[in-house]
């Protein structure tokens, strides 16, 4: 069913990225976007690679353009999204990738005064969250955390006994990527492919056997949660990323997914990762700032998020439904086929449109 809207609206969304181990949430909140509104929205799609294959899929995004690498700066980004904005008029935006969270919740006041609005966490709460912050996080809510270390030399694997550490480990980068290393020259390898590409500090985790129970949501910003959906990961990608996974209720998630929220007051699209270990008990992975790449199976459970989080935007009272537990999602690879012409002009001009709508 489709959502009426007073007027067409324009949405901007970040991370259009496919890739099959590890694919942005972009294309899955445009999916759950069309699911909900069809043709009644335009939707820009806003990514940072050429290659990125949701720029492309004239299905979900009405136009697409680059936008710089966060190492550009921040005075980069507003200057792109200025232009974006004389040419798009973007009523709504939408972050969908971890490491971009911090210069637009600094830049959300001049996205503002651009008439783009967004609903995300403020600085305070990004920095409560980060990994490297967590355990105290889970601390002061009550919450069970794996022992955690920050690290900045490869070194520590080679004498981590001597600390009391013993293999497996995880080794986790500060915004995204996670290795279970074996042995010392395991762990060194992941450490230095982890901070070439994510910086310090890097974490070490002590490994916990369990399986993967994952809560996605929306903050109010009052401490409370709007629209929940729990699923339990069935199968992974080589990162860990969920390949299938299944709609399930479980109390203990939600419970403790609340007392994170209402510690941080936390506002916007969030994901709680938690492990459930052989005795039952729950421990925090990780706290994402957005939704997560397998928001669509929420939305097919009858909790369009994305959806609910524009009615916030624009001032409406979201309605969620109970989202129906069992319901199973398997993802697949899908090849996209372009001219190499419009290709070439994403990487030249940094943008593309739709050959289904008026440019002029």
């Amino acid at each position: 069913m489709k959502t009426d809207v007073s007027k067409p609206i324009t949405i901007a969304i970040t991370g259009m990225n496919c890739k099959p181990d590890n694919p942005g949430p972009g294309l899955a909140v445009a999916r759950c976007l069309r699911m909900a509104y069809g043709k009644d929205i335009r939707i820009i799609g806003l990514s940072y690679d050429v290659l990125d294959a949701g720029l492309y899929l004239e299905e979900f995004c009405d136009a697409s353009y680059l936008l710089p690498y966060p190492s550009a700066g921040e005075q980069q980004l507003m200057q792109r999204i200025e232009h974006i904005q004389s040419q798009e008029h973007v009523d709504c935006l939408i972050p969908c990738l971890d490491a971009e969270l911090l210069s637009f919740s600094r830049l959300k006041h001049e996205f503002e005064h651009l008439g783009i609005h967004m609903l995300i966490p403020d600085v305070s709460q990004l920095r409560d969250r980060n990994k490297d912050r967590l355990g105290e996080l889970a601390h002061n809510a009550g919450i069970r955390y794996p022992e955690t270390k920050n690290i900045t030399s490869a070194n520590f694997f080679y004498h981590c006994h001597d600390e009391g550490w013993t293999y497996p480990l995880v080794v986790k980068g500060i915004f995204y990527d996670a290795h279970v290393v074996n042995n010392a020259d395991e762990g060194a390898a992941a450490f230095r492919t982890i901070a070439a590409s994510w910086g310090y500090p890097v974490l070490v985790q002590r490994y916990v056997e369990g399986h993967e129970v994952n809560l996605t949501a929306i903050g109010d910003g009052k401490g409370n949660l709007l629209g929940s959906v729990m699923m339990r990961k069935q199968a992974v990608t080589d990162k860990g990323k969920a390949w299938s996974c299944v709609t399930i209720e479980d109390q203990q998630l939600k419970d403790d997914a609340l007392k994170l929220v209402k510690a941080l007051q936390w506002q916007g699209p969030l994901e709680v990762e938690m492990l459930r270990d052989k005795d039952g008990q729950a421990l925090l992975i990780e706290i994402n700032p957005r939704f997560p790449a397998w928001i669509y199976l929420a939305a097919e459970a009858g909790s369009n998020l994305p959806a609910g989080l524009i009615d916030l935007m624009m001032d409406k009272e979201p309605s969620f439904e109970a989202p129906k537990v069992g319901m199973m999602m398997i993802r697949y690879a899908q090849e996209t086929v372009i001219d190499l012409k419009t290709f070439e002009s994403m990487a030249m001009t940094g943008s593309y449109h739709s050959s289904n709508i008026d440019t002029a």
